[in-house]
C-alpha cells in the first residue's frame, strides 16, 4: 500500500520534483482550507450558489471573469519572476532546464489566453449591454457556458503544474517538439485540451456579443451613435470568429497525433509541421488584435471623459478599428520570416504588417487631438492611458523593424523580440484592461478604488516597466536568444540581465499594491451615490451603481452619440430617466446551475483526455450530453420581475 502510492505520489503528485512543487502543493491546501473555512464561517455556501455559481446575469459573469484575469495575472506574474530569478545572474541553477521549459511554457500561455482574454471578456460583459441600452446579451445561458468553459480549462491547465507535469514545448506548441515521441507525458496533453476547452468558451461568447450589438441595440442607436468601445468589441468579435476555429482545428490535429496515433504533422509519416505552424499563427497574430482591440475602446472612452470632449474623428476612429481586424488577417506569416518562404512571400507580409501601424498611428493621433485643450483630470484610468501612448508608439516602432524582413533574420528570436511584444501587450492591453478596470469599477461595485495606493502602484509599474524590459532590447541586439535557461559570464550580459529581473520585480511589488488597494477600498473606498463618479458621457453612466439585475427599468431613446452626456448638458433627460407610468414588468432569465454542470463535465472529460483514461472522458461527454437534452426538454427558463418592484427599487434610488 505504502509502495502504491509512494508510486502514485512521484509519478503524478511530483513530489520528487524538488521545493518548487511542495510549496505549491502547501500553498493550494492552505488556501482550498481557508476558502472552504471561511464560506462555512460566514455560512456563505448558499449566497455563493445562488447569486454567483448559478448566476446568469451579464454584470456578474463579466465580474467573475475579472476575479480569474487577477489570479492568473498573478500566477503568470509568479512564473515571470521565476525566470527572472534564474536570469538575474550568470551560471544559475535556481531552475533546472526542464522546469525552466515548463515555466516559459505556462507563464506565455496563461498571460495571453487564461489573462488577457478573461479581461477583454469581463469588460464585453460588464460594458457593452449598458452602453448600447440593452438588458442583456443576446445569449445569456451561453454567455454563462462560455465562462464556465473558460473556468475551467484554465483550472485544468493550472492542476498540471502540481498533478501530472505542466506542458514544456513553448506557449506556441510546434510539432515535432510536441509529438508523442519527442515530448511524453501529460504534459503537452494538458496544453491541448485545456486550450481547446476554453477555446470553444471563446468562440461563444465572439458569437454572443456579435449578435448583441448587431440586434440589441437601443431604439435610435444607429451605427453612427455607438461608442467607440462597443465597437472596438465588435470589430475583436469579427476577429474572434474568424481566428479561433483555426486553432481549435490545429490543436485538435495536434491531439490526435498524441493519443490517438494519426500523424498530421509527422514528416516521416506524411505529415507536415509546418501546416501547424500556418494554422497557429493564422489565429496567433489575429489574437493579438483581439486583446488590443478592446484596450483602444477603453482609451477612446477614457480620454473623451477625463478631457470632457467628445472623441476627435469618430469615423476614422471606427473605421481603424474595422481595417485592423481585416489587415489582421494578413501578417501571419511574419512570425516565420526565417523558415524559407521565399523572398516574394516575405514582402508581401512585411508590407501588410507595416501597413497595420497606420491604422493605429489615427487613433494615436485622434486620442491625443481629443486631450488637446481638453480639461484633462489625471485621474488613475487616465494615468494609465498616457501612460500607454509612449509605450505603444515605441512597441510599434520596434515592430516596424521586426516587419522587414532581411532586419528579422537579425532580431527573430532574440531578446529584442521579447522587450517588443511585451511592450506592446503590457503596454497596450494590460494597460488598457488596468484603465478599464479603473473606469468601470465604481459601476460593478459602488466604490471608487483608492486614488492615493492606486498611484503609487501606477509609478512603482511604470518604472519597473521600463526598467525591466528596456536592457532587452540591448540583450536582444547583443545576441542573447529566448528561452536561454542560463548563459555563460563571459558574455557581457550579466548587468543588463540583474537590471531587468530588478524591473520584473519593482513590477510584482506594484501588483502587490493594487491587491492592496482593493481590499481597502472594499471598506474604506468613495461611495458612488450618483452612479455617474465621472461625469461620463454614455448610457452605462445613467444607470445606478451597482446597476440592478435588470438593467434599464424603461429601454432609452437614442438621440445623440454621446447620450448621457446629451441628455445632461442639452436637456434631453426625457429619454433617458424612467417614468413611472412606462415601467411594466420585466422577464430575466432564471439562474440555473446547468452551465456550471457542463462545464464540470467538460472538465472531467477532459482530465480523461489528458492522461488517456476513456472511461473518465465518457462519462464527462455522456453529463454533457444529459446537461444538453435537459436544457432542450426545459419550457419555462424565465423569471418576472414585477413592474411594482422595479418603481419601488428606481423610487428608493430616486430615479422615478
Amino acid at each position: 500500500m505504502t509502495s502504491g502510492f509512494l508510486q502514485f505520489a512521484n509519478h503524478y503528485l511530483m513530489w520528487n520534483e524538488g521545493p518548487l512543487i511542495w510549496i505549491s502543493d502547501a500553498l493550494i491546501v492552505l488556501t482550498v482550507v481557508a476558502i472552504v473555512a471561511t464560506l462555512t464561517y460566514t455560512k456563505r455556501w448558499g449566497w455563493l450558489w445562488r447569486e454567483w455559481i448559478t448566476t446568469t446575469d451579464h454584470k456578474r459573469i463579466g465580474i467573475m471573469y475579472l476575479v480569474c484575469a487577477l489570479l492568473m495575472l498573478f500566477r503568470g506574474g509568479v512564473d515571470a519572476l521565476l525566470m527572472r530569478t534564474q536570469l538575474a545572474f550568470p551560471g544559475e541553477h535556481f531552475l533546472n532546464a526542464e522546469h525552466y521549459d515548463q515555466i516559459f511554457t505556462t507563464h506565455g500561455t496563461i498571460m495571453i489566453l487564461f489573462m488577457a482574454m478573461p479581461f477583454i471578456f469581463a469588460l464585453f460583459n460588464i460594458v457593452v449591454p449598458l452602453q448600447i441600452g440593452a438588458r442583456d446579451v443576446a445569449f445569456p445561458y451561453l454567455n454563462a457556458i462560455s465562462f464556465w468553459l473558460f473556468f475551467f480549462g484554465a483550472l485544468l491547465f493550472n492542476i498540471s503544474f502540481v498533478f501530472g507535469g505542466s506542458p514544456d514545448a513553448g506557449w506556441v506548441s510546434y510539432p515535432p517538439l510536441t509529438e508523442l515521441g519527442y515530448d511524453p507525458g501529460p504534459g503537452e496533453n494538458y496544453y491541448l485540451v485545456a486550450i481547446n476547452l476554453s477555446g470553444i468558451g471563446t468562440i461563444a461568447t465572439g458569437i454572443n456579443f456579435l449578435v448583441t450589438i448587431l440586434r440589441m441595440r437601443a431604439p435610435g442607436m444607429t451605427w453612427n451613435r455607438v461608442p467607440l468601445f462597443t465597437w472596438s468589441v465588435l470589430a475583436s468579435c469579427i476577429v474572434i470568429l474568424a481566428a479561433f476555429p483555426a486553432l481549435t482545428v490545429a490543436l485538435a490535429l495536434l491531439l490526435l497525433d498524441r493519443i490517438a496515433g494519426t500523424h498530421f504533422f509527422t514528416i516521416l509519416h506524411g505529415g507536415n509541421p509546418m501546416m501547424f505552424i500556418n494554422l497557429f499563427w493564422v489565429w496567433g497574430h489575429p489574437e493579438v488584435y483581439i486583446v488590443i482591440l478592446p484596450a483602444f475602446g477603453v482609451y477612446s472612452e477614457v480620454v473623451a471623459t477625463f478631457s470632457r470632449k467628445a472623441i476627435f474623428g469618430y469615423k476614422s476612429m471606427v473605421a481603424s478599428l474595422l481595417l485592423i481586424s481585416v489587415i489582421s488577417y494578413l501578417v501571419w506569416a511574419h512570425h516565420f520570416f526565417t523558415m524559407g518562404a521565399g523572398a516574394d512571400v516575405n514582402t508581401f507580409f512585411a508590407i501588410a504588417s507595416m501597413c497595420v501601424g497606420i491604422p493605429t498611428g489615427v487613433k494615436i493621433f485622434n486620442w491625443l487631438f481629443t486631450m488637446y485643450r481638453g480639461r484633462i483630470r489625471l485621474t488613475l484610468p487616465m494615468l494609465w492611458t498616457l501612460a500607454f501612448i509612449p509605450n505603444f508608439v515605441t512597441g510599434g516602432a520596434t515592430g516596424i523593424l521586426l516587419a522587414a524582413a532581411p532586419e528579422d533574420y537579425q532580431y527573430h528570436n532574440s531578446y529584442f523580440l521579447i522587450a517588443h511584444f511585451h511592450q506592446t501587450l503590457i503596454g497596450g492591453v494590460v494597460y488598457g484592461m488596468l484603465a478599464g478596470m479603473y473606469y468601470w469599477w465604481p459601476k460593478m461595485f459602488g466604490f471608487k478604488l483608492d486614488e492615493k495606493s492606486g498611484k503609487i502602484a501606477f509609478w512603482l509599474w511604470n518604472i519597473g516597466f521600463y526598467v525591466c524590459f528596456m536592457p532587452q532590447y540591448a540583450l536582444g541586439l547583443m545576441g542573447m536568444q529566448r528561452r536561454m535557461y542560463t548563459y555563460p559570464a563571459n558574455m557581457g550580459w550579466n548587468t543588463l540581465n540583474l537590471v531587468s529581473t530588478i524591473g520584473a520585480y519593482l513590477m510584482g511589488l506594484a501588483f502587490l499594491v493594487i491587491v492592496w488597494q482593493i481590499l481597502y477600498s472594499i471598506r474604506h473606498g468613495e461611495r458612488d451615490v450618483t452612479g455617474d463618479p465621472w461625469d461620463g458621457r454614455t448610457l452605462e453612466w445613467s444607470l445606478p451603481s451597482p446597476v440592478p439585475e435588470y438593467n434599464f427599468a424603461v429601454i432609452p431613446t437614442v438621440t445623440a452619440r454621446d447620450m448621457w452626456w446629451a441628455a445632461k448638458y442639452e436637456g434631453q433627460m426625457e429619454h433617458v430617466r424612467p417614468r413611472a407610468e412606462d415601467i411594466r414588468d420585466i422577464h430575466v432569465p432564471k439562474h440555473t446551475a446547468r452551465p456550471f454542470l457542463i462545464g464540470l463535465s467538460f472538465f472531467i472529460a477532459g482530465f480523461g483526455l489528458v492522461f488517456e483514461w476513456y472511461v473518465l472522458t465518457a462519462v464527462g461527454f455522456a453529463s454533457v450530453l444529459c446537461c444538453l437534452l435537459l436544457r432542450a426538454l426545459e419550457e419555462d427558463d424565465e423569471m418576472v420581475i414585477a413592474a411594482d418592484t422595479i418603481r419601488q427599487h428606481e423610487a428608493t434610488l430616486g430615479r422615478v
